[in-house]
């Protein structure tokens, strides 16, 4: 197999970003017909080199041989004429478009459109049948899901002939049951001699699926091998550069549960057009403890979060916290929640945790930009204050870089995270007594997935109730000392986290009816 011309040829690559580093004398190589796993965190340099490969950035320095040729890609025009294609993780695809039409833009065989249309329908009905990618070619793209607009840019990809084909975080948005499904489509793929690069942070994922793997830290190759010669910690060691502690501490904390912070009784909720995402939700949140919620994305998690916070208000429902009551003719509402003490880290970060033009210390101010310590009885905003208070925001979090004036959007992933999570948990009026947060960890690297953790587990220390929603069930297992799992809108069932195993959650988050069926051992 190795004596063969490899897909990929990178040499001695270097990229600079005015003071920043991004690829440092990167040398890789990617044998044809295989997965190959690019891991690193956050900043560690992946994206930048798969943008240099797929022609959307110049390298500075370096060669690329695709196919044993040497080439220069300057744009990714000539990219794809090689035969590279690559798929985004915000997927570049326009909503109010069929997926077939979604397919043709810019690819139009012929010059009349119904013609077009006919010539790629064929094509892709042939494409489906080989690489069983399964898309509803007829449907809008706004009506798909996540993963069948995933599935829509493989197809994409390939029918303007990818060989080599970039994926760039592929499971970040996907369910854990979509996400075999794309491995299943990966393998196949590569059983048709295509090449697939997948860009990850996941080392599970990378242990799965690829054959080789390159991990990349601070703009360097830190290790590079076929996955037979490797373990799951020494790719986290070569990848964070020290070792990582991620699992459930061995000794479980079983110190005695506060009393009851948030207590909900019979939570139904109806969307706008009538189906019900709630229904009959039951739950004490105790201080001092975590509470996972665990279950595939789209099962109510989310909603039962935006009900909690008060951004959602339901149909039924009665809601106490510490003491004081809502019901559903009068609900709770963020501003109400927060002068509560309720603490809430969203899910979208985007569409509801920062303003991405925002320099970061006003990002680290969303919120509370009208509490008595950042304005002024006439609402001018305290700037020394404000940015006092988000300096501490920034250290404390670790949030790279920690520069007060830089626009919010040219954090990464993980930082933004980071900030809203500072934000929430140092609360300028007082700490909070309970925190709702979703998804703390979405595309967010190891070593910040680290101290999040580290985070969560002291504000549980120090008595804050903890409701965490997340659809990585290691994380959950990380973090919970109790896990509900939900399904449909339900609360299918309750185990301490002694009696969880992955496997187990996972049949509940499958529908299964009931905890016995599940395997779980009851505790006492």
């Amino acid at each position: 197999m190795h004596h063969a011309v490899p897909a990929v040829q990178l040499r001695s690559i270097s990229k600079r970003f005015g003071a920043v580093h991004a690829n440092r004398d990167i040398t890789l190589s990617v044998t044809a017909g295989s997965i190959h796993g690019l891991v690193g965190e956050n900043g560690a340099g992946k994206s930048t080199l798969m943008a240099i490969l797929y022609g959307l950035v110049q390298a500075d320095r370096g060669t690329i041989a695709i196919h044993g040729k040497t080439v220069a890609i300057n744009n990714s025009r000539t990219a794809i004429a090689l035969g590279i294609g690559m798929v985004h993780q915000h997927f570049l695809l326009i909503d109010s478009m069929s997926a077939l039409d979604n397919v043709l833009l810019g690819a139009e065989p012929h010059w009349r459109l119904t013609r077009s249309r006919a010539i790629v329908l064929e094509q892709l009905e042939v494409l489906i049948q080989q690489t069983g990618l399964e898309v509803d070619l007829t449907r809008l793209v706004g009506e798909l899901t996540v993963g069948a607009r995933q599935r829509l840019e493989i197809l994409k990809a390939l029918l303007r002939g990818a060989r080599i084909l970039i994926l760039d975080e592929p499971t970040a948005v996907l369910t854990p049951s979509e996400a075999e499904q794309l491995f299943v489509t990966l393998r196949q793929l590569r059983a048709h001699g295509t090449t697939v690069l997948v860009i990850t942070h996941k080392l599970k994922e990378v242990m799965a699926l690829c054959d080789a793997v390159t991990v990349l830290r601070a703009g360097q190759v830190v290790f590079d091998g076929p996955i037979a010669q490797c373990s799951l910690d020494q790719l986290a060691q070569a990848m964070v550069g020290r070792r990582v502690q991620l699992e459930r501490p061995d000794v479980l904390k079983a110190s005695p549960k506060g009393p009851v912070s948030l207590a909900v009784r019979d939570l139904s909720w109806r969307d706008p057009q009538g189906t019900q995402r709630v229904s009959g939700v039951n739950l004490d949140l105790h201080a001092g403890e975590i509470v996972g919620i665990a279950g595939v994305a789209g099962n109510g998690q989310s909603e039962l979060l935006a009900l909690l916070s008060g951004m959602f208000r339901p149909q039924t429902g009665r809601l106490d916290i510490q003491g004081t009551v809502w019901n559903s003719s009068r609900w709770l509402d963020p501003t109400t929640a927060r002068r509560l003490g309720v603490a809430h880290v969203p899910e979208d970060r985007h569409r509801f945790g920062v303003v991405l033009s925002l320099p970061l210390w006003e990002s680290a101010l969303l919120g509370y930009q009208s509490s008595r310590r950042f304005a002024t009885a006439w609402g001018w905003v305290r700037r020394q204050a404000a940015r006092a208070a988000a300096q501490v925001m920034l250290e404390r979090y670790d949030v790279r870089p920690a520069q007060l004036d830089l626009q919010t959007s040219t954090l990464s992933g993980g930082n933004q995270q980071k900030l809203i999570l500072a934000r929430e948990a140092l609360a300028p009026e007082q700490v909070p007594k309970i925190i709702l947060i979703g998804q703390p960890t979405r595309g967010v690297d190891i070593g910040a997935i680290e101290l999040i953790y580290d985070r969560l587990r002291a504000m549980r220390d120090g008595g804050a109730a903890v409701l965490l929603v997340s659809s990585e069930l290691d994380e959950i297992l990380a973090l919970a000392d109790r896990v509900l799992v939900m399904n449909q809108g339900v609360i299918v069932g309750e185990l301490m986290n002694e009696a969880v195993s992955e496997a187990a959650l996972g049949r509940l988050m499958a529908g299964v009816s009931s905890l016995t069926q599940a395997g779980v051992r009851a505790v006492p």
